[in-house]
């Protein structure tokens, strides 16, 4: 998932004035440029050694770039013309650099690869790089989101472990048993943080209620939303929930403070060294019984600049990359974004719920002008959890502004 904000006009200034990357002058010896957001130690950088080692005639340049700054270094790259091969995109932001021309087109090769067939794609991460007819991406891995919970505090409380709430109403009523005011204990942890993360969180309720980030106003969004109202306002969750990270969210849950979390699998490394407790995981309960699930569809792609001046190695580097989806879940934590075998699967048992929460997955959007429409559902949570307006009322003008940015 992201925390990005909107792009800089950049964008748009690139394609109008047609810049690339400076050509490579040695033809015989291939340089890729490749930017990303891990750190040395993960995911591009170990694979492009191995890929390196495979291909002598390619060097693979990595470069770091912050989560948060790596779309806007993009747009100025675009302008300056000293634009990478190869980048991570946050899944939500696709349509944007598609739609503005800066992105290569990889139906072509797709079709003639040997290495990737779109049919085993499960459909989330395969909406996440479709704009129009055109796939701008080959997604590295996913995430999503469940509720995670503290079994031995069910057991406490008199609830069986072994049922974990399956609808809102059985969230509510669980999340009231668990909460101990005096043990500064509330019965859920999550996010409703003003930035890309509360959108996450809170996209999948509305979209389990019927609605979406375009259709956020009908009166099942608006339960959606005084639902998460009536845990604050009860202190069945933390207030600090407007300002909380999912990180630090969760960390209250794997402190023994909060008896759920609703947070992702990359979570698990951390809550097996400090949850000194019997943490179980469940899919994100339903609207009502029987009504659908739906979860959040995290992670990203990797891209190939339109302006590349290597394509065509540049696809055999994400060729590559996605050949390694049978290990990624135990090698850096994402989920596989296709159907492959994983064998010895860390945290077993989790990893199979959170694949099955995969399978509802949504992309955020998909639209180019995601970053706006997020503002618009950040700031209708956030108004309504503090009681600034009504979920009706916050929710219209969530709807009012979509619309607005949709239709300039």
């Amino acid at each position: 998932m992201s925390r990005l904000k909107c792009l800089s006009a950049g964008l748009v200034c690139a394609v109008a004035l047609g810049l690339t990357g400076a050509p490579r002058a040695d033809a015989a010896h291939i340089t890729l440029n490749v930017w990303t957001i891990d750190l040395e130690s993960q995911y591009m950088f170990p694979l492009a050694k191995q890929f390196e080692a495979l291909h002598p005639d390619i060097t693979v340049h990595v470069k770091h770039v912050q989560f948060q700054d790596i779309n806007n270094d993009l747009a100025r790259a675009s302008i300056t013309g000293d634009v990478p091969d190869i980048s991570y995109i946050d899944n939500p932001y696709i349509d944007l650099f598609g739609s503005r021309g800066l992105l290569l087109d990889l139906a072509p090769m797709i079709a003639q690869s040997k290495m990737i067939d779109l049919s085993k794609f499960y459909p989330g991460p395969l909406a996440a790089v479709k704009y129009g007819d055109k796939i701008y991406g080959i997604p590295r891995g996913a995430n999503t989101l469940a509720l995670y919970y503290n079994a031995d505090k069910f057991k406490a409380a008199g609830l069986d472990p072994n049922k974990p709430p399956r609808t809102w109403a059985e969230l509510y009523a669980d999340a009231k048993t668990l909460t101990d005011p005096a043990k500064h204990v509330y019965g859920l942890a999550f996010s409703a943080v003003a930035s890309e993360e509360g959108t996450f969180q809170f996209l999948p309720w509305i979209q389990m209620a019927g609605g979406d980030y375009n259709r956020l106003n009908t009166p099942n969004d608006v339960e959606a939303l005084q639902f998460w109202q009536k845990l604050i306002d009860e202190k069945l969750a933390s207030p600090d929930t407007l300002v909380r990270s999912q990180y630090d969210s969760t960390a209250t849950f794997n402190a023994g403070d909060a008896a759920m979390a609703i947070s992702g699998p990359w979570e698990l490394p951390r809550m097996a060294k400090d949850a000194k407790f019997d943490y179980r995981v469940a899919l994100l309960p339903t609207m009502t019984a029987g009504s659908a699930h739906v979860s959040a569809l995290g992670e990203g792609d990797n891209v190939i600049l339109a302006k590349s001046q290597h394509p065509k190695e540049a696809f055999e580097l994400l060729e590559f990359l996605n050949s390694k989806m049978p290990s990624v879940w135990n090698d850096w934590g994402f989920l596989p974004v296709e159907q492959v075998t994983v064998d010895h699967p860390n945290w077993p048992a989790d990893y199979a719920l959170f694949l099955q929460a995969l399978q509802t997955a949504r992309v955020r959007g998909p639209s180019p002008h995601w970053a706006d429409i997020s503002q618009a559902i950040q700031t209708a949570v956030q108004a309504a959890l503090t009681h600034q307006a009504t979920a009706a009322q916050a929710l219209a003008t969530a709807q009012q502004s979509v619309d607005a940015t949709v239709n300039q």
